[in-house]
């Protein structure tokens, strides 16, 4: 079985620091080279993998203040399916934006879809939603009724990037794109009024709402900003934290910081919204909460969750290898 994997090309695979896309396409590669299997990651010319690397970008277009992001996708996703007849199945890591050439190749394609950035993409979904196209959830709360899917798989996480820790620190913890989607703001409110110091972590993708929301707030000490933290910053970040707070204004597909937080140890407080529940078990790994009040009282209840338990419940839900051995059965199901 010969497998293309076809990655993002804004960032590099696996990210320097931020890219949830990029590194779930990393991760599933490198899990599959690890078993024997042929697969080649199409991903940007200096990202690292296992597997074969093919490419025709350079760097990522978010990295590159050179590079059209339009047309480094264009090349990208063409060169791909020009060489699609070597392979055997496709698994598509890419968006909406493949599976407009489904129709003019024969091999058969495996889209693991990331979430909706809007309805007004859904018409290509429907589209392309036949025999030739395998849709894969990542939450069975993202699942939207108007399509079908394959499987359910869940984001799979390294464990060996993630050092468990029996004891933490005092600090909460906020990792994530600085975006009211993803709840910066509310993550201060949430430990000012818990009388606790915050870090927060995280690529700045609304540079307006960090002026007005989150800049205002830091002074250094109770609140600070550490920087968009690569994958060593960020196991220490993680797992050194009392808690994870995770206070999404949105329908999270998944929430890939929640699952790693867990790796560590650490317990997530988080708004029960989307996919939350799928991860985070209430009462036991963590607190599922309305609003900021919900969640300043859940700060004062993380003592009673038990590290080990949150350690072992990422362990048996969201590894590396089992997310691997589910998508290889959805491999097996579309050639077969």
């Amino acid at each position: 079985m010969k497998i293309a994997v076809l990655a993002p090309v804004a960032w590099r695979t696996p990210p320097r620091k931020y890219g949830p896309w990029e590194q779930v396409a990393s991760n599933i590669a490198e899990g599959l080279a690890g078993k024997g299997l042929d697969v080649t990651l199409f991903a940007t010319k200096d990202s690292q993998t296992n597997a074969r690397l093919d490419y025709i970008c350079q760097k990522g277009y978010e990295e590159d203040s050179e590079a059209d992001p339009k047309v480094n996708e264009c090349l990208h996703i063409s060169h791909m399916m020009e060489k699609a007849h070597e392979f055997d199945i496709i698994h598509n890591h890419f968006d909406f934006h493949p599976l407009t050439y489904s129709r003019l190749i024969k091999t058969p394609m495996v889209t693991t879809i990331h979430g909706f950035s809007s309805k007004k993409i859904l018409p290509v979904y429907q589209k392309y939603n036949n025999h030739t196209n395998h849709y894969i959830s990542i939450s069975y709360a993202d699942r939207n009724p108007g399509l079908k899917y394959l499987a359910n798989v869940y984001n799979g996480v390294k464990a060996r990037d993630f050092t468990f820790r029996k004891e933490s620190g005092d600090y909460l913890l906020y990792f994530s794109r600085i975006h009211h989607d993803k709840g910066t703001y509310e993550a201060i409110r949430i430990a000012q009024k818990a009388k606790r110091p915050l870090l927060i972590s995280g690529y700045i993708q609304d540079k307006d709402y960090y002026r007005e929301k989150v800049e205002p707030f830091l002074d250094g000490e109770n609140v600070k900003y550490v920087g968009n933290s690569g994958p060593q910053e960020r196991n220490s970040l993680l797992g050194r934290a009392c808690a994870l707070l995770h206070p999404i204004n949105f329908d999270e597909p998944f929430g890939l910081s929640v699952a790693e937080s867990m790796f560590c140890g650490t317990p997530v407080i988080a708004f029960n919204r989307g996919a939350m529940p799928e991860l985070i078990e209430h009462g036991k790994t963590g607190f599922l909460v309305k609003d900021v009040h919900e969640a300043t009282r859940a700060v004062a209840d993380i003592g009673n969750i038990r590290r080990e338990h949150c350690h072992r419940h990422a362990v048996s839900k969201f590894s590396q290898e089992k997310m691997v051995d589910a998508y290889v059965d959805v491999y097996k199901s579309v050639i077969e």
